[in-house]
């Protein structure tokens, strides 16, 4: 199986059109259908339903779209480090994050590097924690910003110099807007609007004294933005961090932190034994001193 052969295969399942794909390849139609035929000879599968000019992947095929993109990003990756020599300062940082405010003292890190080294660029890439973990085992990252109370055990680290405090937003004039902190059992029957990965949260999970299943959940979410508009459309109360929202005077939002006090620490994290680029070496050290 070659790489070649499993970028005219993404390409195909994306456009889901052989003539489009082979375009966007540069291949012929003829020698692009070859290519894809011999595939799935090879696993001994079928990858696609042909219908109507339209090819849509199979069950298989999903599954190979899957492990395609994680194989092609990582050689994209390891082709650019050994491509950039050591005296050469550029190329992509990879870094998998969730949503804190603590990512400013990030952001000033690699903006101090950009300022020296322009060819460094950063991409990042928005999830969960538990997607932070999968992309730095597999490689496809270089760092995971993880939000933890406490020290991850299987990672290298930077305690980031920051702290994240746990709370509620809610509309104004909620009833519970009248409270300067929010007790769990003013939550318990109420409806709540929770991150998907809030109750992998322990700490959290204990200051609720419930289950998961035992609470109002009505939603949950990935990203804050659109959470935040079901909020502001009274759908629920939206149980996030502090500082995730720009709330203003003309908000219709306010925040109260969750009492007793709920706190979670910002790590910066790589794979143990992880080779870097300069760039990244770059950014690990200036966070290091930050």
């Amino acid at each position: 199986m070659e790489i070649r052969v499993l970028n005219y295969f993404l390409a195909t399942a994306r456009t889901e059109n052989i003539s489009r794909a082979a375009e966007e390849m540069n291949i012929s139609q003829p020698a692009l259908s070859r290519q894809l035929m011999d595939l799935e000879e090879e696993l001994g599968v079928k990858l696609f339903n042909r219908k109507n000019r339209r090819t849509t992947l199979t069950d298989a095929g999903y599954l190979l779209k899957k492990r395609a993109e994680e194989i092609t990003a990582l050689t994209e990756k390891t082709v650019e480090e050994i491509s950039l020599s050591r005296q050469t300062v550029g190329g992509n940082i990879r870094i998998g994050c969730g949503e804190t405010a603590g990512m400013r003292i990030i952001a000033q890190a690699f903006g101090d590097i950009r300022q020296k080294y322009p060819a460094v660029c950063c991409r990042l890439f928005s999830m969960d924690g538990a997607g932070v973990r999968e992309h730095l085992d597999r490689g496809t990252i270089d760092f995971g910003v993880l939000v933890l109370p406490q020290p991850p055990a299987d990672y290298e680290y930077i305690e980031i110099d920051h702290e994240d405090i746990w709370g509620v937003f809610m509309k104004k004039n909620s009833p519970l807007a009248k409270r300067k902190k929010i007790r769990r059992e003013d939550l318990w029957e109420l409806p709540l609007i929770v991150s998907r990965q809030s109750f992998a949260n322990k700490e959290l999970k204990e200051w609720f004294g419930k289950e998961e299943n035992e609470l109002n959940i009505v939603a949950t979410y990935t990203l804050i933005y659109n959470a935040s508009l079901l909020a502001e459309a009274g759908v629920g109360y939206l149980l996030s961090l502090d500082r995730l929202i720009n709330l203003t005077e003309e908000s219709i939002l306010t925040f109260r932190p969750l009492t007793p006090k709920s706190v979670c620490r910002i790590y910066f994290v790589w794979k143990r034994g992880q080779v870097f680029s300069r760039a990244a070496e770059l950014l690990r050290e200036k966070i290091s001193e930050q």
